[in-house]
């Protein structure tokens, strides 16, 4: 399937092409590069909630999730002890998964300890590959690649979890490190890291 042309004129792949949250989300933010450590933190997060879930349902929790986890500051979720975490799991805002919310304090204090080695921003986008897929329909997007399983482990080494490759693969496509966005899309090529 390949992009769908909206009342305002522009195309978009089909899971951005209906729903206001997601069109926003697509129009203005994914593919965008981030390269910061408290967004790239957030997103990294999110894509573990996300996990076997909608986009959609963790968009629409995206406020709530940044209330119970402080904006995804590291420092401060690092700090998150038992006493929270059942917190969390009271929380009917968020997703109450304790693998995941786990994950989030166990990635939160693998983050730190990445400071030592440069910080998560720059481990990241050092697997940035050297050329990005270029898909003319949903079906040639790619669900993982050489470089997010390769990030997906070198993540894992790091102390970090719910990191597999497809969900790396997700962060990678969300933060600009590589452009799947459709060939006849409005949005190929707008994040600047890649040509049209």
């Amino acid at each position: 399937m390949s992009t769908v042309t909206g009342a305002d004129g522009l195309a978009r792949p089909p899971w951005a092409a209906t729903d206001p949250l997601l069109r926003d989300y697509y129009d203005t933010e994914w593919g965008m590069p981030v390269r910061d450590e408290q967004g790239l933190f957030e997103r990294l997060s999110l894509e573990a909630f996300q996990s076997g879930l909608s986009w959609a349902t963790i968009l629409r929790k995206r406020p709530a999730f940044r209330a119970a986890f402080c904006d995804f500051d590291p420092e401060e979720v690092a700090g998150f002890g038992e006493a929270r975490v059942e917190k969390l799991l009271d929380d009917p805002s968020i997703i109450r998964n304790e693998r995941k919310i786990r994950a989030t304090i166990t990635n939160a204090q693998a983050t730190l300890r990445l400071r030592d080695k440069g910080g998560l921003v720059d481990f990241v986008w050092a697997f940035q590959p050297s050329e990005t897929p270029r898909p003319r329909s949903m079906e040639e997007v790619p669900t993982q690649s050489a470089e997010s399983r390769a990030l997906a482990a070198a993540l894992k080494r790091e102390g970090f979890t719910f990191v597999g490759p497809t969900t790396m693969f997700a962060l990678m496509e969300a933060i600009g490190m590589v452009d799947t966005h459709l060939l006849s899309s409005h949005r190929r090529g707008s994040s600047g890291a890649w040509p049209g």
